[in-house]
Formats: C-alpha cells, sequence, structure tokens
C-alpha cells in the first residue's frame, strides 16, 4: 500500500504551529486572547496569577491563573505609542490623547463646561536656523525657485536638507534638539512674566488672579528640528470652574506669547565647540481656538482652529516619533556594552565589545538606510555624547532621535484629565461587565470597596507564537477593512 505523502518539510513553521493550535481542545480561547489584544504587533508575554478577595465574606470574588490558558502564558498589549512600532497601540494613545485634549477646550472629565469661553490659543514654537536649507516656497507659502537655482516638487528628497553641509551648524542644530525640553519649560516661566508685565501689575497679584494652564506635543520638521504645537488657556484664580479677569483676553495671551518667545533663552558653555545660546526661532504662530467646529457648520476663515481640530492635530503628532525626519525609530546604542565599546573584563581592564566590535553602535551609522543630512546629525549627536561636558545629556543614547530626549506630550496639572484617569474608567468598564456577569450566574452582588487583590506576575517574553501571528494578522486585516468602510460610508 502506497505512504501518505508527508508535507510537513514545506509548510511553513508559521502554518505548521497554526495546526497544531487549531487540532487542540482551546483553540477559541487562543482566538479570544489574539483578538482581545486588538492587532498589537509584539505582545508581552506574562506568567502569574491575580487574586481578588473580599475581606467581609473571605469570598474569592475572581480569580486568574496563566497556567489555565491553552498556551500557559498571559498575552497583554506592548502599549507602545509610536505608530511605527505598533500601529494597534499607537491608536489608544492617539484617542486616549484626543480625549484628553479635547476635555481641557470643551469641557469633560474634571473640566468644567465654561472652558469654552476662556481665552484659548493654538500656539506653534520652532527651532532657529542652523544654516540655509533647500526651500520651494517662500515664508508666506507661495512657490518660488530655490535658491540652488531648482524649482524642487513637495516629495523632492532634497527639500529642507542644508544648501552647503559643509558650513551647516550641525552641533548647533543636536544641541537645539537636546536642549528643547528645557527651553519650552522656560517658555513657559516667561509667558507668566511677560502677561504681568504687559498687563501692568507683579507677577504675585497676576497668580492670585489668574491660572495659566497648557498641553503641547512635538513634532519634527523634515529638516530634522523638533517644534512644538501647544494649546495654551486662561482660567480663574480657582481653575476651569472660575471664570478668568475682564482683563485676561486673548490678545493678552498673544502679546504675552511674543515677549516670552523672545526672552526665552538658554546657553551652553563647551570647551570644545564654544559657548551656544539656545533659543526659538523668529517664526511663531497665535491663533484662537473657537468654541464652533463640533458637528456645526463654520466658516472656514472664522474658525481655523476648533475644538475637535486642534484635539484631533496633537493626539495625531502624540503617536509620532522622529520617523518626520526620516531617521530611524531605534536606538543605536550596543545593549552588551551600553555604547561604551567595551566590557570590563574580570581583570578590572577594558576589554573590546565583541559584538559592535569597539564602536559601541548596534548597527553601523554609516550602513543606515537614511539620508546623508540625517546620517551627519546622528554622528554629531554620537560625537557630542561622548565629550566631557555633554555626558550627562547621553546623546549616543538619543543619536536616533537627533538628540531631542523629551516627552512628545505633556501637560499642566490643571489642564485636564490624565491618560491614568481614562485608563482607569477602561478598567472601571471591565469591572462592570464582570460584575454584570456575576449577577446573571445568580452570585450575590460585591462591595468594590471590601476587595482586596493580590497578584505576581513574572515577564516571559515579547511576540507572538508563530501560529498566533496568523491570527493577529486576520485581526488587523478584519480592523483596517471595518474603518476602511466606515471611511468610505458604507458601514453600517
Amino acid at each position: 500500500m502506497r505512504r501518505p505523502l508527508d508535507l510537513r518539510h514545506v509548510i511553513s513553521p508559521s502554518l505548521r504551529d497554526l495546526i497544531e493550535l487549531a487540532n487542540t481542545d482551546d483553540f477559541d480561547r487562543v482566538q479570544e486572547q489574539v483578538r482581545n489584544l486588538r492587532g498589537c504587533t509584539n505582545p508581552v508575554n506574562l506568567h502569574g496569577w491575580t487574586i481578588t478577595t473580599d475581606q467581609t465574606t473571605k469570598e474569592v470574588v475572581r480569580s486568574y491563573h496563566s497556567e489555565d490558558e491553552p498556551t500557559g502564558r498571559l498575552l497583554t498589549t506592548c502599549g507602545n505609542r509610536r505608530a511605527s512600532r505598533c500601529p494597534a497601540c499607537s491608536r489608544v494613545y492617539a484617542a486616549d490623547t484626543y480625549h484628553l485634549i479635547k476635555a481641557g477646550l470643551s469641557g469633560g472629565k474634571n473640566v468644567a463646561e465654561t472652558v469654552r469661553d476662556h481665552p484659548r490659543a493654538f500656539v506653534t514654537l520652532t527651532a532657529p536656523s542652523f544654516g540655509p536649507v533647500h526651500r520651494h516656497t517662500d515664508s508666506a507659502g507661495k512657490p518660488r525657485r530655490c535658491r540652488c537655482g531648482t524649482q524642487h516638487t513637495d516629495d523632492d528628497p532634497a527639500l529642507s536638507t542644508p544648501l552647503n553641509p559643509a558650513t551647516y551648524d550641525y552641533a548647533g542644530a543636536v544641541l537645539w534638539n537636546a536642549h528643547a525640553g528645557q527651553l519650552w519649560a522656560r517658555f513657559t516661566t516667561y509667558l507668566r512674566r511677560t502677561l504681568a508685565e504687559h498687563l501692568g501689575m507683579t507677577q504675585k497679584a497676576l497668580n492670585s488672579a489668574l491660572r495659566v494652564s497648557f498641553a503641547k506635543v512635538a513634532e519634527y520638521q523634515k529638516r530634522g528640528l523638533v517644534h512644538f504645537h501647544a494649546v495654551i488657556r486662561f482660567d480663574g484664580p480657582e481653575g476651569h470652574t472660575t471664570p478668568p479677569p475682564a482683563w485676561a483676553t486673548f490678545d493678552a495671551l498673544r502679546v504675552a506669547v511674543g515677549l516670552a518667545v523672545k526672552r526665552a533663552r538658554l546657553t551652553i558653555e563647551s570647551d570644545s565647540i564654544g559657548e551656544r545660546v539656545i533659543a526659538w526661532g523668529d517664526r511663531f504662530k497665535v491663533d484662537p481656538i473657537t468654541a464652533l467646529g463640533d458637528g456645526e457648520l463654520t466658516d472656514a476663515r472664522v474658525a481655523k482652529y476648533t475644538d475637535a481640530k486642534v484635539a484631533g492635530y496633537i493626539a495625531k503628532y502624540a503617536t509620532k516619533n522622529a520617523e518626520g525626519a526620516g531617521t530611524v525609530d531605534r536606538t543605536l546604542i550596543c545593549r552588551p556594552c551600553a555604547g561604551r565599546g567595551y566590557l570590563r573584563g574580570p581583570d578590572g581592564f577594558h576589554d573590546r565589545c565583541p559584538d559592535c566590535d569597539g564602536t559601541g553602535q548596534a548597527e553601523p551609522i554609516k550602513a543606515l538606510p537614511i539620508q546623508q543630512h540625517v546620517r551627519q546629525m546622528i554622528r554629531t549627536a554620537w560625537a557630542l555624547g561622548h565629550l566631557p561636558e555633554f555626558a550627562e545629556l547621553k546623546l549616543w543614547k538619543w543619536a536616533h532621535m537627533l538628540g531631542f530626549r523629551g516627552h512628545f506630550s505633556s501637560k499642566s496639572r490643571a489642564y485636564s484629565t490624565t491618560l491614568g484617569a481614562l485608563r482607569d474608567v477602561r478598567r472601571a468598564w471591565r469591572l462592570a461587565h464582570a460584575e454584570a456577569a456575576r449577577t446573571r450566574a445568580g452570585l450575590p452582588a460585591t462591595d468594590e470597596t471590601t476587595l482586596v487583590t493580590a497578584s505576581s506576575w513574572t515577564y516571559l517574553s515579547s511576540g507572538y507564537r508563530p501560529g498566533e501571528e496568523f491570527l493577529a494578522a486576520q485581526v488587523r486585516h478584519d480592523i483596517s477593512h471595518t474603518q476602511r468602510l466606515k471611511q468610505e460610508g458604507d458601514f453600517s
């Protein structure tokens, strides 16, 4: 009798693993776990347990152990905010950021509805020039021929790169990125000072009558420098629940921003490259935010920036990294030697790191598939990071970010709710559904105030099993298909 054909050697490992999972009795649970990750590309694998006990009755209300899973582990989302790393988790982060910004603009959780009537501005602050670059428009945004003699197109890779790389101030550009977060903090301090000066009052009197709240996000320009978009709002002395004084107008805010931009600066001293002044560029914008636009038809010339538009704009850039500048989305430091290029041997001497051959780089900078301008900024950040006067900046760690090491999005304490509070709402929603399931099962209701949760978790690894990756790809396809139908208006 003829033997059956054995195809195991021609089936890919991923498909073979999927077939093995499908042959188990708990395949539906595996699918459910993967589906709950909503397409996360690099989930975290955990092993452990969680037990929730009612301290009054000593009853175990909820319990979970990863060993009860068919695969013996729990899959959780990676939670990465960067769209280049995990589009699924970045969508959640973007949605949370949108609601956080929108709450501070139009009212929401912990923010009074009256903030719609408070002076609010959408502010853009940019970096200065570190040398002439290729352009295709003038300062007014009108098309023009570049100084190089070429009329560049919108997608020309030469745009925003130096006209003369040999004279471009790469050290100044990297140091500007590295100190941009500190410059923003100084700007917020000078904003209050210049506002008091403009209104002819002391800063103490201003602080007792007015509160300034803000939220900001960083965005990379094509030339490799970050600039900031911010929402700035005036509140009364008690915060968002009280209106600001009549003299705290949008015009006063606009003037104060202009003065603060000119005065906020940092001075960097270096024996290697000399003294550098870190300051904002001359081009900045201060636009009013209108309360219209949420489902209403408005004149675009009057309502250029509405609550929803501004919230969506900031949420969009909160999930980006430095991709807009054409760099890589991963650190370049060699992990075994932490970028130092050497390992300390048993005898205490420095031994050349075998992984990077002494360069400290996980991959050679010269081999990165990036533009020459970006490559030079990375090289400059790497070199500056090894100078004693810039050691605390750890620029080799942030070389792939072109020197920028601050938070991409941040806010003042009183602006609105927090990302943690939004996650608590989702957690409460899940607990409410679990409680409803207990009720349907005929179990007595629990008092959340008497519950105590104990847990113990251990990190195992990151990523899917080969077969699970097939299931995750299907989930991502289904989500993408549903979103496309919604955008086309065919989803019902």
